[in-house]
């Protein structure tokens, strides 16, 4: 598996793939005008090869849209999926549910690079920004979608109030001249005017740093260099943005786990059990592949075994990963409680 499997940012060219999806909607309508998304305005839909672009992407630069990726086979999806229609619900339109059948949609799993289901992934403003693997209990699914809520705010993704009944609000269920119980009454954008449409780096909300396109472009090119000028460029004018915070640890580990030969570090580790930066290079790959309990466990591991300078390069390396999730990350939270049990 290639380092890129596993991304929080950037893991999938949706701009490519919008445009393949786009042409393959064209070549399926034959003239006739595809109804296959027009489910799509309520909280849950399901989406395809065909209509992701539509139903995923371009919806995605109006409203938070979560994507929960199952099969019919897959036991864990049958526990997680309620859960997040469920959630679905409940938001009233403050983001949308929508479903796609690994199985049914091959093309669309290849491209959001899927390795094992339940997988779930939050597409923002054009782009995937977050995700998760395996079927977390609902408690730590609503904790997720704060966080996904907020990184839709901080794109610059407006979000509707959901109504005290339940139903959507004004974005989703009424005319501009009626306002839901509860949403606000100010449609203005950030600066007090409309709320922009047009088009900023991500297509769609008000202007974001110009350094997000510059980066995305860089990943797109494979220039991981270029990501990280661009990422640390927003950050020197912006030291505690989130977005390029995530984006910068993100590259940096990609950039090492390149570097790697993978069976040969993992032989290391495993020989060598004393030595930090082979436990540091195969819990870089373990991260990569998505295997976060994995590499975290092993870092804790050598923190708690070793001690002075080893110790530290351990627990730096840890807390480096960290930067890598959004604030509030459960497993993260978990994680930083048993660092500082082995450290106090």
């Amino acid at each position: 598996m290639q380092p890129q499997d596993f991304s929080l940012y950037g893991a999938a060219d949706l701009g490519a793939r919008q445009t393949a999806a786009q042409r393959m909607q064209q070549a399926a309508r034959a003239g006739n005008q595809s109804t296959a998304g027009a489910d799509a305005g309520g909280a849950v839909f399901d989406t395809s090869d065909e209509t992701f672009a539509t139903d995923v992407v371009e919806r995605s630069r109006s409203v938070p849209v979560i994507v929960d990726l199952w099969a019919e086979w897959c036991g864990p999806c049958k526990q997680l999926s309620p859960v997040l229609e469920k959630l679905a619900t409940e938001a009233a339109g403050q983001w949308v549910l929508a479903k796609v059948d690994v199985d049914a949609n091959p093309q669309l799993s290849a491209a959001l690079r899927v390795q094992s289901i339940p997988m779930v992934v939050a597409v923002i403003a054009g782009q995937m920004v977050d995700g998760f693997l395996g079927a977390l209990p609902e408690a730590q699914v609503r904790e997720w979608l704060g966080q996904v809520l907020a990184a839709a705010e901080q794109l610059g993704v407006q979000l509707g109030e959901p109504a005290a009944d339940g139903q959507p609000g004004a974005e989703q269920g009424q005319s501009d001249d009626e306002t839901a119980p509860g949403a606000s009454q100010d449609a203005s954008g950030p600066q007090g005017g409309p709320a922009a449409a047009g088009p900023g780096p991500y297509g769609g909300g008000p202007p974001s740093h110009p350094g997000y396109e510059a980066a995305q472009q860089a990943m797109e090119r494979g220039d991981l260099d270029g990501a990280v000028a661009a990422f640390e460029q927003v950050l020197a004018t912006s030291p505690q943005d989130p977005v390029a915070k995530l984006g910068l640890a993100q590259v940096e580990l990609i950039r090492r786990v390149n570097s790697y030969d993978q069976a040969q570090a993992r032989r290391d580790a495993a020989e060598h059990p004393e030595d930090v930066a082979a436990q540091c290079r195969v819990a870089d790959l373990d991260l990569a592949m998505g295997k976060i309990d994995e590499a975290f466990d092993r870092l804790l591991g050598t923190v708690k075994r070793t001690k002075g300078e080893d110790r530290d390069r351990a627990r730096v390396h840890l807390i480096s990963f960290f930067e890598i999730f959004p604030p509030g990350d459960p497993r993260v939270t978990k994680a930083r409680a048993a660092l500082s049990s082995l450290l106090f």
